[in-house]
Formats: C-alpha cells, structure tokens, sequence
C-alpha cells in the first residue's frame, strides 16, 4: 500500500511539473504589454476603455486610473484597438517582445457620433463616459459617479452625491445625508471602503461609516457593488460603496475652488474652499497629487418630537418636546497619494487621507413628559395619586474651550501602502498594508435641566400631523433643579490590515486570481459622568435666561419659552466643583455604555474568469473567520448587602463562513448585456448589540443591554440585470433582484419587563429567522445631442428601484404573513433634467424615497416609521474661460423635514426641519 501511495505521488509530481512545463514553454513565446489610456483634453486617466490585441484576440479593461494589462500577446507587430463610449475609437501599433513587456500610452478624443458626424463635448461627457464604459465592462453589477459627475450635482458630501445612483436611500443628520441605505437594506448591511480597503466608523456603537465626514470632491470616483466577487469584502449584504482617492496625473495639474453661501435657517453664510495639485517628477517616475477641502456652515434646525399612548382605544400623547438646534460645522479633508514606478515590473504606491467634522452645538429642549391622557373637555390633569405632567427645561452646551457649545469632534485617518509587481511577463502580485483610525470626542459636554411637576395642560388633537399642547403659566422662579452635569466622551476605533494577491493568466482572456487578507481591529467606548451635587443652583428664577421662542419656527406653531443660557453653564468651574467635593462621579450613568470590542477576521479566496465568445464568467470562493472579543461593564450599585462595584463582563464567539459566487455576463451585438449573478454575503453585528452591556436611561426605567449570543447575519443574492447603451451617451437597463436573508438582527422594545429585580422597559437585540427581500431597478440615462437647435442640449438621467420584504422570526409578534424587514424602503427614485450647450450648463434634480419601518415594537401602534422624503436641488454653471467656471447651487429647494411616524402617518414621532441652502463660487482648473 505505501509503495502504490509513493508511486502515485511520484506520478503527481511529474505530471504536475510536464505541465507546468508545457505552459510555460507555450508562453515562452508570448509577451506583456501594459499602458495607460489618457483623456486628451483633461490628461487624466479613463477607466472601462476597452482594448483589443487585434491580432492575438486578448482583451483586457482599463481600471479606476486608466491602466491595463494584456497578457499572452504574441511577439512580434501587433495592433491595439481601444474603444470607449463617447470617445472616438482609435487604433495604436505595439511591438511585443517574447517574454518581455511593452509600455505605451496613448490619448483618446472625446466624441459622440451622431447621424455620420462626430460631435465633440468633451465638457458634456467626461464624468458620464468614465460611470458608463466602467458599468458595463464589469462582470458584476455596478454603478460608478466619477468627480467630474459629482460636479455637477449640488452635493457637499459623499453622501448627498450616493442617492444620485439607482437603489440608494439616505439618512439625514442636520440636513445632510450621512448613511446609505442600499436596496432598502440597512446601512449596517453595507461596507464603505477607501481603494478597497474598509475603513472605520467614528460612531460609538455601530459599524457604518459617517459618510458626511468626507466631502464630495476629494475623492476621484464613487462605485457602488451591488453584487461583491470573491476579492472583495464579504460584508455587504445590500452592497459595497469604494471611495477611489484621486491620483497622479500625467503631467502637471491645479484645481481650486472657492465659494460662499447662506443657510436660510439660521441666516448665516456658508464658506468653501478646495485645492488640488498634482505632477510627476524624475522622469516620470515618480506622480504625486494633494488634495485639500474646507467648508465652514452655520446650520442647525427646528424640531418636535412625540411619543403617543392609548388607553382605553384612546390615544394621546404622553410626551412633547420642542427643540432648538443651533449649529456650526467645519469639515477639514486632506488626502496625497504617490506612485514611484522602480522598474517596467514594479511599482509601489501610498495613499493618505484625513477628515474631520468639528460640530459646535447648543441644544434648548422643552419637554412635557409623563402626561396624562386629557379629559373630555381637552385638559391634561397630573393624577390624584401619582402625580405626572412634568416640564422639563434643559440646555445643553460646553466650555469656554469649545465656544460655549458641545463640541463633536469626528476624525478618520486612512495610510496605505502598497506595490504592483510583475514576476517576470505572467504572474502579477499585488499587496497593501493599511492603517486607520476613526475617533469622536466629546469633552466637556455640559446639560443642565429644571423641572416643574404637576401642571394642567390644554392639548389640541384637532392637526394630528401638527398636535400641540399648552401649559399654565408658570413663573420660572417655581421650576426647581433636577440635574447639572458634564460629560467627557471618547469613542475610538483603529483597524490594521494586510492583504496579499496574485493573478495568473490560464490562457487567452482567461485568469488565474487569488489572495488573503488579515484585519484587526478595536473598538473602545469611554466616557465619563460628573453630577453636581449642592445647592447652590436650585431655582431657575435665579439664572440667567435667554428667550428661544421663534415667530417662523419652521416645524409649526409651538413655543420654546426661556431657557438657562448657554454662558451660564460655560461660565461654570467644574474643577473647583470637583475640588470641593460638589461633583459626583456617577458610576451607574455611564460604565455600564463602555465597551472595549477586538476583531481579527482571517480571508481567504480564489476566483478564476474566462470568456467564451461573448460570455464573461466568473466564479470563485471566498473563506471568512472571524473572531470576536469583547469586554463590558457589569454595574452594581451600592447595596445593604454589598459595596458599589464594576466587575468586567467578556463574551467571546467564533464564525467561520464559506461564500460561493457565479457571474455570468453576455454581451449581445446590439451593445446589450445581460448580467447574472449568484453571491452569497454576510453583516457582522453592530458591535453595542453585541458587547454584554447594560444602560439605564435617566430615571433607571429603560434598559438598553446587549446580546453576546447574535449569530451572524447571512445573505444569499440572486441578481439579473438588462443593459442596452446606445449613441450620445445612452443607457436604458432594467433588473431583479432577491435575497434570502438568515439571521438577521433587530431590537425589540419591551414594556413592564422584569430585569434585576426591578420592571423596566427593556430594548434588546435578537437574531430574527430568516426574510426574503425581492425587487427590481429600472434606469434610463441619455443626451438629446441630436435635436435641432437649442433642444440639443437636454439630457435626462431618471432611475426608479422597487423594493419589497417580508420577515419572520420575530418575539412576541403574530407575523404569520410576514412584516417588513426595518429599514426597507418600498419606492425610490430620482429624476435630474440637464441643459449643457457650449459655456452653459444647468441640472434641475429631484430624489424621492417612500416611508419604511425604522423600529419594531412589542405593539404595532408603538412601531416607528422613516417618512417619506421629496428633495429638489438645483444647480447652473457657465465656463467664461477654458479654465475658468462660476457655479451656483441650491439645496432641500422643498424644505424637506426628517420626519417620523408612530404606528399611522397622521400620528407624528417627529419633524425637523433645516431650511435650503444656497452656494455661489468658482472653480479653476489646469492641466498640462
């Protein structure tokens, strides 16, 4: 037996090295060529041109900056055919050397043919060129807004610019779109990643990525995966967002812009700023571009928020607030890449990025709480036994050090570095060492709140979507001190990783790739929580008062009334507080958020792409296991048994997952395609409902805890997709989509609950059993180029994307025909009409998203529901030289609110509402 057991390895061997010797011998006669395809007007790189090895019938792909690859091309003369949508095809010789490579660069003209002419609008095209040639030579489903697109919407940040593209909803924070919503799946189901690599969240409990942190013009492209390969991260259940940094350009490069505005809220202008420079040195060798952006805007908002009730198939409000929002928010970018070509074979590159999001605010809170349902004659009475009908009047600010306000300071920083070498003609290898970091501090964040209890109320139901109540007048002298505190929060999370791949040509068009990738990361929360206790501060009477009541307070006719003003509490010394023993460090208020979390995620995969004719395949496998480590707080507070305490809570879990992927792409002869794809993706929880933590609210009768025993969430993906691309531009495309979704989280929120000896409400994250989320995207893009006269300038862009889910598994809910899954928006879509014609371009913009359930309560009358939202924007800019451009934008035209919903539509949860914004500037850009 051991003597057949060598005799086959023996046989194996030679075998193996016969071929591996036959390949080689095959190739040795064959040769490389790489280059780059350049814009001809711009210099810049042009991503998804087509190139053809006419003779040897190899193809390859430009990538995000231009460059491709072509493997096995015969030596000797050969002729390249590069062919790019709205550019004119051009034709380039090569002379290739047997095992060797050949370099070349080469300029395409932009152009689109019309009738028998070629129109040049070079201008019109450039962004729209680079997003469509990009989409449809993919083998997976994508969508691409390249910088030059980005420009031309009135989009500040990252986020504004995503709910351009098809499938893509926003969620607003001070009137600024910060997180995704992909397909209608949840922001935690998406990845955000800089050159492919993900980056960290500055948010305390949750993974996604703020995506207002980062301005819309530094990056060079947004892409958007809607079905991951097997080199890609495999946590994007709804998809895969890639910010591309921008890179080297060819020769000598300077962009500026400068611009000024005005917030119709708080009738303050708005200052913008942002630099590019770019060159190459030593021959070429060496490409190098710094990017830097400032905008400073005064913003803020107007907002009510309620909580409703029912007793006795009554329903009232049990809570009111009235809320004022005065902000400033300074976003600083910085962000440099290099390349430093060593050889024709090796390469290495470095990409560096910096934001940061500085938020000075002041918050003024009036709020009605634990009011009692009114009578008939529409008069809320505390109750005879228990009382109730309590004011609260808090304000909330900061040190002198921070402008009198609460300051939220919000920074990522991105390094990576990494090389691109050839091993001699046939095998590529690419690595990259990456390093980054997100943080949000919040030091001195001060709070001070007076309360009245027991007041009569008269409360108007009769506008359900505007209800509003009125108390007694009562003297400010009588609301007495409840709480004066400060907080100083830290909130970190650095992540470092490496990755490793190779690419082998298996033979014509056909490859060869495979890879690993580490990732370690750590999440830590730390917070500290300061009371003053004394009294010294007891009645309200005695501080000094600032009025917030406003005449046009856009959320409706409600009246904040006077406040504790924000220079009292800057004026406060806490350390001499501290000093004199009037500040109570309170344990119980915040130990039990902190939370220290260490992942290490292990990847590895191999994929293999072929064509046959005019299939595209591709299929692989990817292998992830990930490691969890986490360690909370278990409070315990001072007792007749036992001393106060904090004892270390740890929960450790394990997941290893196997992710099979087919794609399939058939390109027709009438420049159609039809793509298929079956992936398989996951979402790892959000790392504060796993950590084993538990925060009380306040007055200790809510619990938020934590689950350490949440599985993680799977996805399986089946995709099919229909693209036509015609002249001028063009694109009609239409597809399905379903996902098969297991495990997925959600938080319930649990009335009267007994939990350590006390009843509470209690909110916990569990793993439902499984949804099913189906739907379909339709799209159509196209230049009027060939109208008469004037009407040659239109262009229309319009998606629409359907969504539909049902969920089961649920606690303590009937969902026997399924609920929606949270956070799945039935209808978007979005509609933008252009004119662009010589010097003039002008772009009217409108984005629409339906109303879908954000939480899952016990009761269906205590569900919370995302309103829908309607946002129009504007844009014009004319080009009164070759390098010179005046823009103008205007923002939420419509004054659209972040609005919430409980149970029905008419019962509102919230509204809040920022006001449009207008900019004006100019831009400058040269290139050489």
């Amino acid at each position: 037996m051991n003597a057949k057991l060598q005799n086959y390895r023996s046989l194996r061997f030679f075998m193996t090295a016969f071929f591996l010797l036959a390949f080689f011998t095959a190739n040795a006669q064959k040769g490389m060529v790489r280059g780059r395809v350049l814009d001809s007007e711009s210099n810049q790189g042009l991503p998804g041109v087509t190139v053809l090895a006419k003779a040897a019938g190899v193809g390859a792909v430009t990538d995000i900056n231009g460059e491709f690859k072509l493997f096995n091309v015969a030596s000797g003369s050969e002729i390249l055919i590069f062919s790019y949508m709205g550019y004119e095809t051009t034709e380039h010789p090569v002379e290739v050397l047997a095992g060797g490579v050949a370099e070349l660069k080469v300029a395409l003209k932009p152009g689109v043919l019309v009738g028998d002419e070629v129109v040049v609008t070079a201008d019109r095209i450039q962004g729209q060129a680079a997003a469509l040639n990009r989409q449809r030579n993919n083998v997976n489903v994508t969508n691409l807004v390249a910088a030059d697109q980005v420009g031309k919407f009135p989009d500040a940040n990252i986020g504004d610019a995503m709910k351009r593209i098809p499938g893509i909803t926003m969620q607003y924070d001070q009137g600024e779109a910060r997180f995704g919503v992909v397909r209608g799946t949840s922001p935690a189901w998406n990845s955000v990643t800089v050159n492919g690599e993900r980056v960290p969240s500055a948010e305390g409990e949750i993974r996604s990525v703020q995506l207002d942190l980062i301005p819309a013009d530094m990056v060079k492209a947004i892409e958007v995966s809607k079905t991951v390969t097997p080199d890609m991260d495999a946590d994007a259940i709804g998809g895969a967002v890639n910010l591309v940094t921008k890179s080297a350009p060819e020769g000598f490069r300077i962009s500026a812009t400068g611009a000024t505005g005005y917030n119709t809220l708080r009738e303050k202008p708005i200052w913008t700023g942002g630099l590019v420079l770019g060159n190459r040195f030593f021959k070429n060798k060496l490409g190098m571009v710094l990017s830097a952006s400032y905008n400073y805007h005064s913003l803020g908002s107007d907002n009510v928020e309620f909580e409703w009730d029912e007793d006795d198939g009554k329903t009232f409000i049990s809570e009111m607030d009235v809320r004022t929002y005065e902000l400033a928010r300074e976003r600083i970018s910085l962000s440099g890449a290099l390349d430093f070509k060593i050889n024709q074979n090796n390469t290495l590159f470095f990409n560096a990025m910096y934001n940061q999001r500085k938020d000075w605010e002041n918050r003024y809170k009036l709020r009605y709480t634990d009011l009692q349902m009114p009578d008939e004659s529409g008069v809320s009475r505390p109750d005879a036994e228990d009382g109730g009908n309590v004011i609260e009047i808090e304000t909330k600010a900061g040190s002198h050090d921070n402008k009198k306000t609460r300051l939220e300071d919000q920074r990522t920083r991105f390094f990576s570095l990494g090389g691109e070498h050839l091993l001699g003609s046939k095998v590529q290898m690419n690595w990259t060492v990456n390093w980054a970091k997100a943080s949000e501090d919040r030091p001195d964040e001060r709070y001070v709140k007076y309360v009245y209890e027991e007041a009569d109320f008269n409360v108007d139901l009769s506008d359900r979507d505007e209800p509003n109540m009125t108390p007694n007048n009562i003297p400010v002298s009588d609301f007495e001190l409840d709480e004066l505190y400060q907080e100083q929060q830290e909130t970190y999370e650095k992540d470092f990783g490496t990755r490793l791949d190779f690419k082998v040509p298996l033979g014509v068009n056909s490859f060869l790739k495979f890879g690993g990738k580490f990732k370690d990361k750590r999440k830590v929360r730390d917070n500290i929580y300061e009371e003053y206790d004394g009294d010294d501060y007891e009645s309200m009477g005695d501080r000094p008062l600032v009025d917030k009541t406003k005449s046009d307070f856009l959320a409706g006719d409600y009246v904040a009334g006077n406040f504790v003003s924000r220079d009292f509490l800057a004026d406060l010394d806490f350390d001499a507080m501290r000093k004199n023993g009037k500040l109570e460090l309170k344990k119980d208020e915040y130990i039990p958020g902190n939370f220290e979390a260490d992942e290490r995620i292990v990847a590895g995969y191999a994929m293999a792409t072929h064509r046959v004719g005019r299939f595209d395949f591709l299929g692989g496998l990817r292998i992830e296991q990930t490691n969890l480590d986490y360690t909370a707080y278990d409070y315990r507070e001072e007792s007749d048994d036992a001393d106060e305490s904090v004892t270390p809570k740890s929960a450790k879990n394990d997941f290893t997952n196997v992710m099979p992927a087919l794609h399939v792409k058939y390109s027709m002869p009438d420049n159609s395609i039809l793509r298929f794809a079956w992936t398989n993706t996951l979402a790892r929880p959000q790392y504060i409902e796993f950590a084993p933590y538990a925060e009380y609210n306040d007055d200790r009768d809510k619990i938020k805890i934590g689950n350490p025993d949440l599985g993680i969430t799977k996805s399986m993906n089946l995709d099919l997709m229909y693209e036509r691309y015609f002249g001028g531009l063009g694109l009609v495309s239409g597809g399905a989509f379903y996902k098969r979704i297991d495990d997925f989280v959600y938080s319930l929120k649990q009335k009267d609950v007994m939990f350590n000896g006390s009843e509470v409400d209690l909110t916990k994250p569990l793993n439902g059993d499984y949804a099913n989320l189906y739907g379909f995207e339709l799209a159509f893009q196209h230049n009027f180029d060939y109208l008469p006269g004037v009407l040659g300038g239109l262009g229309l862009y319009a998606n629409y994307t359907y969504t539909k889910s049902e969920a089961f598994g649920f606690v303590v809910r009937d969902e026997e025909d399924g609920l929606s899954l949270p956070q799945t928006a039935e209808n978007t879509w979005n509609l933008s009409v252009s004119y662009e014609r010589k010097r003039l371009s002008m772009r009217l913009s409108i984005n629409y998203t339906s109303d879908y359930l954000d939480e899952l309560s016990e009761k269906e009358f205590e569900d919370a529901y995302y309103d829908k939202q309607f946002f129009m924007d504007f844009n014009a800019s004319y080009s009164f030289t070759k390098n010179w451009r005046w823009f103008i934008e205007a923002n939420n035209l419509t004054n659209q609110p972040l609005r919430y919903y409980q149970s029905s539509s008419d019962q509102v949860r919230q509204m809040e509402y920022y006001g449009p914004r207008f900019n004006m500037g100019v831009k400058f850009d040269l290139f050489k």
